[in-house]
This record gives C-alpha cells, sequence and structure tokens, in this order.
C-alpha cells in the first residue's frame, strides 16, 4: 500500500518567496520555479486574475489603468491574502496536470520572524486552495537542509540566507534554531536602491525591471580594484527634461548603490556571531558560514562578509533552490524531521 501511496502521493513543499515560488513534488524534485507575480482586473467588485507567474511578471510597470500586476508576497509574509491564494492554487493546478485520489498535504516555509497572524494567514491561504495538511517550517532550517548542511549533530552550523524579501541569519545545532535573526532587507531593496541611486546621481528614473537587470548583470558588493569595473547601457527617463533617455551605468557605480543593503546583512551577521553561545561560535570558526538564496548570487558578496567577520564564507551550490530543496528533504524525510515541522498553529 504504501508503494501505491507514494505512486499517487502529490504532497507537495512549495518555498513562497517574495519573488519566485518553487515547488517541490514528492518523489520528483522540484518542478516550478516561477515569479510571484499575479495580474488581475477588477470586474464588477471583484478581482479576476488574468495571468501569474512569467506571464504576469512582463506585465510588471507595463499595465494599463484597468489591469494590476502586483507581488501578493512582500517582505517574505503574504500582503494580498485573495491574490496570494489564487497564485497558490494556480502553482498547485499547474503541477497536478492529473486528478489524484487525494488532496496534497503541503509543508510551506515561512521567515523565522513571522508573526503567528501571518503564519495563520500563510497556512489558510494553502488549506482554501486545496491541502489536505499544511505544515510550516522556517526558512532558515530549510536553507540549511537545502544546503547540505549537518543540522542534526551537535555542532553549530550558520546560514545566512538572502531572500528577495528578507535575510534570515541563523545559528543552527541539534536539529534546531539556536539564534535567529531577521532582517527586511532582500533583493527588491538592493533593486530599490540602485533604483534610488540613479534617480539622485543621474535625473534618471528606471523601473524594477531593469534594476534587477543591472543587479544580476553587473551587481557586486565591492568597489572594483580599477574603481570602475565592467558596464551596462540601459534605458529610463529623464528626470529633467521628461523625455526617455540612455546612459551607461558602470559596477562602481552599483557598488556604491548597494553599500547599503550590504552593510545591514553585514551587521545582521555581526550581531548573530556576538549572540552565538561560545562552544557554538568555535564550530562556526571551524565550519565557515553559509550563503544560501538568490541575493547570495551577488557579486563578491562572500568576499565583503569575509573582509568583515573574518570567516570562511561559502555560497551554496544551488543557492537559489536551497529553501525548497530543504522543505522538500522535510517532506521527503518527515520522522525524523517531524520537530521542525509545525502542523498547528
Amino acid at each position: 500500500m504504501s508503494f501505491l501511496s507514494g505512486l499517487f502521493s502529490s504532497d507537495m513543499a512549495i518555498d513562497l518567496g517574495t519573488a519566485n515560488t518553487l515547488v517541490y513534488v514528492k518523489g520528483r524534485g522540484v518542478i516550478l520555479n516561477e515569479p510571484s507575480v499575479v495580474a488581475y482586473h477588477v470586474k464588477d467588485g471583484r478581482k479576476q486574475v488574468l495571468a501569474v507567474g512569467e506571464d504576469a511578471k512582463l506585465m510588471l510597470g507595463r499595465t494599463p489603468g484597468s489591469i494590476e500586476a502586483i507581488r501578493p508576497m512582500r517582505e517574505g509574509v503574504i500582503a494580498d491574502f485573495d491574490v496570494a491564494e489564487e497564485m497558490i492554487k494556480h502553482f498547485i493546478r499547474k503541477v497536478h496536470r492529473r486528478t489524484t485520489f487525494s488532496k496534497p498535504k503541503i509543508i510551506v516555509c515561512v521567515p523565522h520572524g513571522a508573526t503567528p497572524v501571518e503564519k495563520r494567514a500563510i497556512r489558510q491561504s494553502v488549506l482554501s486552495a486545496g491541502a489536505r495538511r499544511a505544515g510550516l517550517i522556517a526558512e532558515p532550517i530549510a536553507a540549511a537542509i537545502g544546503a547540505g548542511m549537518p543540522i542534526t549533530d551537535p555542532t553549530g552550523s550558520m546560514v545566512v540566507d538572502i531572500g528577495g524579501g528578507t535575510t534570515e541569519v541563523a545559528v543552527l545545532s541539534l536539529g534546531d534554531i539556536v539564534y535567529a535573526r531577521s532582517v527586511r532587507v532582500g533583493g527588491d531593496r538592493m533593486d530599490e536602491a540602485i533604483i534610488n541611486y540613479l534617480r539622485r546621481q543621474q535625473n534618471l528614473l528606471i523601473g524594477e525591471s531593469t534594476a534587477e537587470r543591472i543587479k544580476t548583470s553587473i551587481g557586486t558588493a565591492r568597489m572594483p580594484d580599477d574603481g570602475r569595473g565592467s558596464s551596462l547601457q540601459i534605458r529610463g527617463r529623464d528626470l529633467l527634461n521628461g523625455v526617455p533617455k540612455e546612459t551607461e551605468v558602470s559596477q562602481a557605480q552599483v557598488a556604491e548603490a548597494l553599500a547599503e543593503p550590504v552593510m545591514t546583512i553585514c551587521e545582521a551577521v555581526m550581531t548573530a556571531l556576538e549572540a552565538t553561545p561560545p562552544d557554538l561560535a568555535a564550530d562556526i570558526v571551524d565550519r565557515g558560514v553559509m550563503l544560501t538564496g538568490g541575493g547570495a548570487l551577488l557579486g563578491e558578496l562572500d568576499l565583503a562578509l569575509r573582509e568583515q567577520t573574518g570567516l570562511a564564507i561559502s555560497v551554496a551550490d544551488e543557492s537559489l533552490n536551497c529553501v525548497a530543496l530543504g522543505t522538500g528533504k522535510a517532506l521527503e524525510y518527515e520522522k525524523q524531521l517531524r520537530h521542525v515541522i509545525d502542523y498547528e498553529s
């Protein structure tokens, strides 16, 4: 019977991120990775969803007055309840092409700093979207499991998960969190910093998608050695005369723009090290710190952190998928990891 239930199992793990949502299906791995964006229009006072994921992301900042494209997740938690529910339903249906005998059991990861109200909102959305049971797992634990860290050992491991909305810094030992801190700085704040910098320095207004392209193409956490680095052609609106304009932005400018969010991440790591019990701190000196999440891919962020902390900093192999893989492993090895999954609250 257990073989049959595995064959028809549709249990899933969802990494409900601010920027992207990843879905892991038991026995099949991560099979969906799409932007957490929904486009809808309001008809007779009700929101009608037009597009979700990739299709909706193309509409961000380009919609007419009758259509709105939004991100229902803000800083790792649900900002728009109805739209988030529709988005979760859409992703579950997309993964679940065939009908199965049972409703899926779903485990979702939540930021460590999420309040009971925010957790209840996520749980309710998942149950309303058709889950049989909804379990929650703390994001730092999922990230550490996904990065292959030995979190069940009686030694300290430190993980820094830099997502779209939040950065989670956690020290783990014996399969649970010893210390964790969540700062509301992530990929989105970096995009905002680039937009504000270009507005101030060059009187140029750019959109979120352009800022994201700058960050992923030439983004760096440290000043380039030659004081300039590589450059990128971008287009935006000139704020002085209101016409579209093309200009060049260099790596040095991006490093200057990102200095503040990078500093905030460094400070969160330093605060975590100060609050760590001495024996676990000694383990972290031996093992170093693991960076996960999309923000870990920012150029030379590991070097910037190494200069600040003096510790060995490494970036996880599949840093973008770490949280989804870790949540998926919690689903696969539920008996061993039962204590980190919260089914009631």
